[in-house]
C-alpha cells in the first residue's frame, strides 16, 4: 500500500491525511465544488474535483470515486465515516477495481450493517438484548400496533442506518406513525433503503460503546470503552473514555459481548459495538458500526494507539501491534464542534468562519477541518472540528476542558461551544453522581443559552465550469463565485433576492439552508401558530418548520427543492384578511324592488 484515496471530506479527511504522512503513505483527496478551497484539499498530496454540488453528485458517487482512484494511481481507499463508509457496494466496487479496501469485508458490512441480522448474531452469542420486532416493520400502522402491544417508549430504527440517522424515539402513541414515516424518509435519504424495525426503548439510558480492532489472524481485541450519552436528536455531542461509573461486571459484560459478536461475524478492521445501559443497570446491545467512529480520538488518547494506522496495518494483512486490551491511561473527553445554534434548539447553520482561534496547552488536541475564512456549506454535516482534552483522571480532564473551551473562539457562524462551556459546569456531568443520559439535554439541561447572531447568506456553492487554453493545452477550469465577484459578474445573492420582502410579516422563511423534504399541509389550509407545516433535510437531519402565526397558508416552494436560509417558502395570511379580500373581490348581489 503506497497511495490512499480518502473518500470523504472535512476533519476526518484531515485526520486520515495526517495518518498517511505518519505511516509513509501518499494521500489523495476528492472534493465537491463547495469544498474546492477546504483545508483537507490543501493538506493532501493530490486533490481531484468530483464536479458536483450535492453529496449524491460527489461523495456518494461510487463511479466517480473509483475513477479518481484509478486516475491518481491510488492503490487503496479509506472511506472515513458517514457517506459510503458502511456501504458494502462501495467496498465491493473498490475491491473489484483491484484496490485495497481499508475496512471490513463487504459480506461483514452487509451482515452487521443490517441491524436485524446483527441483532440475530447478538442473540446467538448471548449478548444482552431488549424486546423488539422479529423483522422489518412495513407500515406506520404496524408500528402503531407494536407500540400498543408492548407499550411506549419505543425506538424506531432504520435497519441499514447509523450515526443516529433514521432513528426516532416515540414516547406517545399519537406520534408513532409520523415518527415512523420520518425515520423511513431519513433512512432513504441517508442510506438508500427505508426498512425500519422497532425495539423497546430503555428509560433514561446511557450510551456505552466498545472500540474493536480485529486482524486476519483471528485477533479480536477490545481497545477500550467510551461513554457517548450527551446527545441531541440522537447525535452525540460529548464523548469520553474510558466510560466512567461502570462496575467491573458491567465493563466485563460489554467487553465480552463486543468481542463475541465481532468474532462470530468474522470482523476485520476497526469497528464499534454500541450498547444502552439503563438507570437500573440493564445492558442491551444496540448496533455495530462497521467503520471508524467520530469519537475515536478519546480512545487513542487513553491508550496511545493510533487507530487509523492500525486500520492501515490490518488492510495490508499485518497483525495488530498488540493482542490484549490495554490498560487505560488517564481520561479523555471529546467535544464535537458543530456549526449549530444551541440557543435555537441546535439549529444547523452554514456560512463563513470569520474568526477561528484554537486552544492549546497541556492535554489539548484539536482535529479540525476548518480555520479562519473557511466556508461551511449547507449540504453536508455540521461537524467542523473536535476538541479532545486529556487528564490524568476525569477531574483533571474536566478542569482542562473548561480552560480549553474558554480559549476557543469561533465567529461568523454559530457553534456548539456555548453548550459545551455550560455543560462543563453542570453537576449532573461533572459531579460524582453522574446523571447524564441520552435525552438529558432535552429533559434535564436547564441552562438558558443566548441565541447566536445569524450568519451572512452564502452565495452559490457551485463552481462556474468552462474550458480554457493554458500554454497551448486545452483544460477544464472551475471558478468560484468569489472570483467572478472581483470582476463585477457575481450572481444575485439570496439576501438580494429576499430583501424586498424583509418586512413581510406574513412570510414563512426557511430557518436554515437545506432541502425542503415535504409539506405536511395542503396549499390553502388553515394553520395554527406553532403547528409543524413542513420538514427540511439539512446537514443530514430532518428539521421541522413551524407556522410563525395562525392563518391561511399559501405554499411558494416545491417539496424536493433546495432552499437557502431566510428564503420565503410560504405566506400565512390572517384569516380575516383573506376573508375581507375575498369578499371585496366579489360583486354585490342585485336587490329587487
Amino acid at each position: 500500500m503506497k497511495k490512499v484515496l480518502i473518500a470523504n471530506r472535512g476533519e476526518i479527511a484531515v485526520r486520515v491525511i495526517r495518518a498517511c504522512k505518519d505511516y509513509g503513505l501518499s494521500s489523495v483527496a476528492v472534493y465537491a465544488d463547495a469544498d474546492a478551497d477546504a483545508c483537507f484539499v490543501k493538506k493532501a498530496d493530490e486533490a481531484y474535483a468530483l464536479k458536483g454540488v450535492t453529496a449524491a453528485e460527489t461523495y456518494l458517487d461510487i463511479t466517480k470515486l473509483i475513477d479518481v482512484a484509478k486516475r491518481s494511481g491510488a492503490d487503496a481507499v479509506h472511506p472515513g465515516y458517514g457517506f459510503l463508509s458502511e456501504r458494502s457496494e462501495f467496498a465491493r466496487a473498490v475491491i473489484d477495481a483491484g484496490l485495497i479496501w481499508i475496512g471490513p469485508d463487504p459480506e461483514v458490512i452487509d451482515v452487521l450493517g443490517d441491524k436485524l441480522s446483527a441483532r440475530r448474531i447478538a442473540q446467538s452469542v448471548g449478548a444482552p438484548l431488549v424486546a423488539g420486532s422479529d423483522g422489518a416493520i412495513e407500515t406506520a400502522s404496524e408500528a402503531l400496533a407494536f407500540a400498543k402491544q408492548h407499550g411506549v417508549p419505543i425506538a424506531i430504527k432504520a435497519a441499514h442506518g447509523g450515526g443516529g440517522r433514521g432513528l426516532k424515539i416515540a414516547r406517545h402513541l399519537d406520534e408513532v406513525e409520523e415518527l415512523f414515516e420520518s425515520a423511513t424518509r431519513e433512512a432513504v435519504a441517508a442510506f438508500g433503503r427505508g426498512e425500519c424495525f422497532i425495539e423497546r426503548f430503555l428509560d433514561k439510558p446511557r450510551h456505552i460503546e466498545a472500540q474493536i480492532l480485529a486482524d486476519r489472524s483471528g485477533n479480536v481485541v477490545v481497545v477500550g470503552t467510551r461513554d457517548c450519552s450527551l446527545q441531541r436528536r440522537n447525535q452525540k455531542l460529548v464523548e469520553e473514555a474510558p466510560a466512567p461509573f461502570l462496575s467491573d461486571a458491567q465493563r466485563q459484560a460489554i467487553h465480552k459481548a463486543a468481542r463475541d459478536i465481532c468474532a462470530e461475524a468474522g470482523y476485520t478492521g476497526a469497528g464499534t459495538v454500541e450498547f444502552l445501559l439503563s438507570v437500573d443497570g440493564v445492558i442491551s446491545f444496540l448496533e455495530v458500526n462497521t467503520r471508524l467512529q467520530v469519537e475515536h480520538p478519546v480512545t487513542e488518547e487513553t491508550t496511545g494507539i493510533d487507530l487509523v494506522i492500525e486500520q492501515f496495518r490490518i488492510a495490508e494483512g499485518k497483525t495488530l501491534s498488540f493482542t490484549q486490551t490495554p490498560e487505560p491511561r488517564g481520561h479523555a473527553i471529546e467535544f464535537r464542534i458543530n456549526v449549530e445554534d444551541p440557543g435555537r434548539g441546535f439549529l444547523p447553520s452554514a456560512g463563513r468562519i470569520t474568526r477561528f482561534e484554537a486552544p492549546a496547552g497541556p492535554g489539548v488536541r484539536l482535529d479540525s477541518g476548518v480555520n479562519n475564512g473557511c466556508d461551511v456549506p449547507p449540504m453536508f454535516d455540521s461537524l467542523v472540528a473536535k476538541l479532545i482534552v486529556w487528564g490524568r483522571d476525569r477531574e483533571q480532564a474536566i478542569l482542562r476542558a473548561r480552560r480549553a473551551l474558554g480559549e476557543f473562539v469561533i465567529e461568523g457562524v454559530p457553534s456548539t461551544l456555548p453548550f459545551h462551556r455550560a455543560v462543563m459546569q453542570e453537576n449532573d456531568f461533572a459531579g460524582a453522581d453522574f446523571k447524564v443520559h441520552t435525552r438529558w439535554i432535552e429533559t434535564d439541561f436547564a441552562a438558558v443559552l443566548e441565541q447566536a447572531a445569524r450568519p451572512a447568506q452564502q452565495g452559490n456553492a457551485a463552481l462556474l465550469r468552462g474550458v480554457a487554453e493554458i500554454d497551448g493545452k486545452r483544460v477544464e477550469i472551475g471558478l468560484p463565485e468569489s472570483f467572478l465577484r472581483l470582476f463585477g459578474q457575481a450572481h444575485m445573492t439570496p439576501a438580494d433576492a429576499t430583501a424586498d420582502v424583509a418586512a413581510d410579516e406574513n412570510a414563512l422563511r426557511a430557518p436554515l439552508a437545506g432541502m425542503l423534504a415535504h409539506w405536511r399541509i395542503e396549499n390553502g389550509a388553515e394553520v395554527e401558530k406553532g403547528q409543524v407545516v413542513a420538514m427540511m433535510d439539512a446537514m443530514k437531519m430532518e428539521t421541522a418548520i413551524s407556522a410563525h402565526r395562525s392563518g391561511v397558508i399559501t405554499l411558494l416552494a416545491e417539496a424536493g427543492t433546495f432552499q437557502q436560509a431566510a428564503t420565503v417558502i410560504a405566506r400565512i395570511d390572517p384569516i380575516e384578511t383573506r376573508t375581507s379580500s375575498h369578499n371585496a373581490g366579489q360583486a354585490k348581489p342585485e336587490t329587487k324592488a
